[in-house]
């Protein structure tokens, strides 16, 4: 086993179990720095292995893109973690403790990961501070009623969201009548109201202009080290605006690591990808 496997495994006792207590409410362990950890996920449909002996460890507070031809396992990858597909084999660990492949969706989503796919999806009909109180109060940590009064804290917390994706000057704007790109923030927005402490993005500047493109670079960079941030992108400008390590998956196993441009140069990667 590595030493990352090794300080992420988990403890287990006389039954081989897990350690977690009621796993909605299990507390989330990064002390070893660690915040995803995945050993050997394999995930096949009707014969077809989308998920291949996936192996992946992504740091507390690190910003970590994942690029690859479509069919790579990228989107697969994904719905394992948040509980929506559950591999074959292969291990899933939120921090050092919380087993992902033990826990619903709504239960993983309450432990602190959040999700957001390529189309947003927000209240149209509703202002731009409404849906991120919409979006808080689904959060159960602070659930009272849907129509029950903001405190003080969640106020500030909404007003705080606000400016982080730059949307103070809407907040009584109907979503409906934002920009593509401000739909999109707005979206994130909703998740980070939730305060999850990993952020998983699904094709995030798909459709918008080179300025909301540059805009919503500088918005996960400023999030990175707060939160831990995967996103999955073809944009490879985007992706260099970023920063950071860069994963390239094929065939639903990492084929290369490192920085973009170490794996823009290598031949394995040019000759199932960027060749394209």
């Amino acid at each position: 086993m590595s030493a990352t496997a090794e300080l992420i495994h988990r403890p287990e006792g006389s039954d081989g179990g897990s350690q977690l207590g009621h796993p909605a409410t299990g507390e989330l362990d990064l002390s070893h720095g660690v915040a995803l950890y995945l050993e050997n996920i394999t995930v096949s449909f009707d014969g077809f292995r989308a998920l291949n002996k996936l192996n992946l460890a992504i740091d507390d507070g690190e910003l970590r893109c994942i690029i690859g031809p479509n069919g790579a396992g990228k989107t697969t990858m994904m719905d394992v973690i948040t509980g929506k597909t559950r591999p074959d084999r292969g291990k899933a660990f939120f921090g050092q403790t919380i087993d992902l492949t033990r826990l619903t969706e709504a239960e993983i989503a309450h432990a602190g990961i959040g999700r957001k796919f390529q189309k947003p999806t927000i209240f149209e009909q509703h202002t731009v501070f409404e849906n991120l109180e919409l979006a808080m109060k689904a959060d159960k940590r602070v659930w009272k009623t849907l129509f029950a009064w903001l405190s003080g804290d969640e106020r500030d917390r909404i007003a705080d969201t606000l400016r982080q994706i730059r949307l103070d000057r809407e907040a009584d704007r109907p979503a409906g009548l934002l920009s593509h790109g401000q739909k999109q923030w707005l979206e994130i927005g909703m998740l980070l109201v939730q305060e999850p402490k990993l952020l998983l993005l699904d094709e995030p500047v798909a459709g918008m202009t080179d300025d909301e493109t540059m805009r919503t670079a500088e918005l996960f960079v400023s999030l990175a080290g707060k939160h831990s941030l995967v996103v999955v992108e073809h944009d490879m400008a985007f992706v260099e605006k970023l920063g950071g390590k860069v994963t390239v998956l094929h065939e639903g196993s990492v084929l290369a690591e490192g920085s973009l441009a170490s794996v823009q140069n290598d031949q394995r990667v040019i000759e199932v990808y960027l060749g394209r």
